[in-house]
Order: C-alpha cells, then sequence, then structure tokens
C-alpha cells in the first residue's frame, strides 16, 4: 500500500461544508469549538486572514486555506472584495489523537491554480456548491473529502512540513521505513532491520529519523501501535488480541505500555474514552 493510503484507512478525516455562497462581513473560527479545523476555498475576489497573533495575509487568486485543528483565526471579506467562497469544518475519527491532525502544522495554503488536480477538483466543487442541485450537500461534503486527500497529496510533495510523520514520509530515504512500519506494525522491527531498509548504517539512520521525525524510531513505532491498538480496543476487541495484532506476546506486555504512555490501563482509557468528562 501507499505512503498515504495506510494512514486514511486507519485514521480517516472527513469535512461538511457550512458555507458556500459570496462572504461579507467579520467571521471567527477556532475559539467556540475546540473539535474541529476548517478549510476555506476562495473561488475569486479578495479575502483577509487574521490568524491568532494578529498577522494579516491578504488572498487576492483562488487559494485553498487550511486549518487542521481548532486554530482561532479571522476572514473578512468587504461586499465590495466579492469573495466568492466555499467553508467546511474538518472532523478526525479519534479527534485530536488523530495522528494526522498532530501531524499537520497549523496552517497551511495554496494557490488553487498551482495543481492540476487541486484545480480541476476545487472547480468541480464550486460547480456544485453554488448550484442548487438535487443531492447538493452529499455531493460536496464527499468533494471536500477528495479535495481534502489532494491537500495532503500536495503536503507530502511539495515536502510542505519539515518535521514529524508527514516529513518522514515525504523523506526519500525514510518514506519507504515509514510506510512498513505503518502497515505492518506487529513486526518484530529492530534498529537492524530499520536501517537496512533506508540502506543506511544503523548510526547514520536512527540519527535522521530523529533528526525528521522528531522522536527515535523506538519510539514512534510505539506510539503507532498504541495509535492502532486505541481504535481497535474501540471495536470491543480484547486486550490480548489487540496486543498480538499491534506486536506484544500478551495482553499484559500492551498493558505496561499503555500505561507508560497514557497513564491509564487499557480498560481505563477505554471507559475515559466511552464516557468523557
Amino acid at each position: 500500500m501507499d505512503r498515504l493510503s495506510e494512514i486514511l484507512i486507519r485514521f480517516s478525516m472527513n469535512a461538511q461544508v457550512f458555507f458556500s455562497g459570496n462572504l461579507c462581513g467579520i467571521h471567527p473560527f477556532g475559539e467556540a469549538d475546540k473539535s474541529e479545523g476548517h478549510l476555506h476555498l476562495l473561488k475569486s475576489g479578495k479575502l483577509t486572514l487574521i490568524d491568532a497573533h494578529g498577522e494579516k495575509t491578504v488572498f487576492e487568486r483562488p487559494t485553498v486555506i487550511f486549518f487542521p485543528q481548532a486554530t482561532p483565526h479571522r476572514i473578512i471579506s468587504n461586499e465590495s472584495d466579492q469573495a466568492e467562497m466555499v467553508c467546511a469544518s474538518i472532523h478526525y475519527n479519534d479527534g485530536f489523537n488523530n495522528p494526522l491532525a498532530s501531524a499537520l502544522p497549523k496552517f497551511l495554503h495554496f494557490d488553487i491554480e498551482e495543481s492540476q488536480y487541486l484545480g480541476q477538483t476545487a472547480n468541480w466543487l464550486f460547480e456544485e456548491a453554488f448550484n442548487e442541485r438535487c443531492g447538493r450537500q452529499p455531493m460536496i461534503d464527499r468533494l471536500s473529502d477528495i479535495f481534502l486527500i489532494q491537500v495532503l497529496r500536495q503536503v507530502l510533495e511539495n515536502g510542505s512540513v519539515a518535521h514529524g510523520m508527514l516529513a518522514g514520509l515525504s523523506h526519500p530515504q525514510l518514506s519507504k521505513v515509514m510506510t512498513k512500519i505503518h502497515e505492518r506494525p506487529e513486526e518484530n522491527w529492530s534498529l537492524d532491520s530499520l536501517s537496512s531498509l533506508a540502506a543506511m548504517s544503523r548510526s547514520k539512520f536512527a540519527e535522521l529519523f530523529k533528526e525528521v521525525v522528531g522522536q527515535p524510531p523506538g519510539d514512534y513505532i510505539t506510539d503507532w501501535r498504541l495509535f492502532i491498538a486505541q481504535g481497535l480496543l474501540k471495536e470491543n476487541k480484547s486486550v490480548g488480541l489487540v496486543a498480538n495484532e499491534v506486536g506484544y506476546d500478551n495482553g499484559s506486555a500492551l498493558a505496561r505500555v499503555f500505561r507508560k504512555k497514557t497513564g491509564l490501563s487499557p480498560k481505563e482509557w477505554l471507559d475515559k474514552f466511552k464516557s468523557p468528562s
């Protein structure tokens, strides 16, 4: 499987369009609801963005503006600016514990016309959003989901992220290693096997991995296994079965790692997830 599909299958994200049309006035986002990110697509006109630090950016070309997490910001457009837009909220199937949410930077923007595929999907999305055809809402939501995947492709292909999981997946020597870890969390990975995949010495590989991804390979593997274990626990699989699926000999071994990383046993974590306070 490719470097992005494995992540999207395990940890999905989806978009729900809540506005399309001519924007006028000042509109705040990311302050009231801390559980969602935002995607703004400027079709035409002029838009002013003010971020959480008060910095102002003006867009006058078709643009993707993406806040993967709940980040306070305002978008402003006067009547004379004639800003035509589509705005969507972004939801993750595991909340912001989703590794995709934490791997992306707080703010991204792209010129839509710089990418053929972004442009094609954006035009289709705009056509559906600005016409009252039957099935409009589910159509624009699905197109927004497709658009999100294309944004993630753009991030990987352009190397837009300097550190973390997506940086590793963009790196020519680490991408294959990261993909194998994601595909086979149950594998008994060692520094020897990982460095062999990267065609590097053990020391050079370990140094590069920590520099790019931000943590040693062993710590990354443990975190990835726990992300997957949490998803499997939510499917009501037993701790012993989950342990085997993510590379631990038994449920006790998984429970020790779980408690070390989260401060909770698998059962305590699941109870807390099901009954959030």
